[in-house]
């Protein structure tokens, strides 16, 4: 597996991963596409992370506790952190990992609303 080092190089991950997202959607997989959108958020957060602090965070935990210093610091970054813990609970855990994925129109509009996350990412990036 290649590294992704930069930070571009990692948005252009999150972005395809998103397109993924909107594929699967659209094919009726609503599970692997909620789990494709939390991805796309996580490695949007981790190029953002690596952007701001010039280091990628390796594992999950690492990303949320990052996103949060962040929050914490700086009003942008702030109103994503509860966009981000949403995305991770309700498409990740809930609706991919449990199965929970109703209603659906909710967990429908997540996935393509998980896009402006991207976007958001991007801008608090300085991209």
């Amino acid at each position: 597996m290649t590294m992704i080092r930069t930070p571009a190089e990692i948005f252009a991950d999150a972005d395809m991963m998103h397109g993924e997202a909107l594929e699967r959607l659209e094919a009726g997989d609503i599970r692997d596409a909620a789990e494709k959108a939390w991805r796309s958020a996580r490695r949007a957060t981790d190029a953002l992370i690596l952007a701001r602090t010039g280091a990628e965070p390796e594992v999950t935990p690492q990303t949320s506790r990052e996103l949060r210093r962040l929050g914490s610091q700086d009003s942008g970054v702030a109103p994503m952190v509860n966009v981000y813990f949403a995305i991770q609970n309700i498409l990740h855990g809930d609706c991919f990992y449990l199965g929970l994925c109703e209603p659906l129109d909710d967990t429908r509009r997540r996935i393509r609303e998980t896009g402006g996350y991207l976007r958001d990412a991007r801008r608090q990036a300085g991209m």
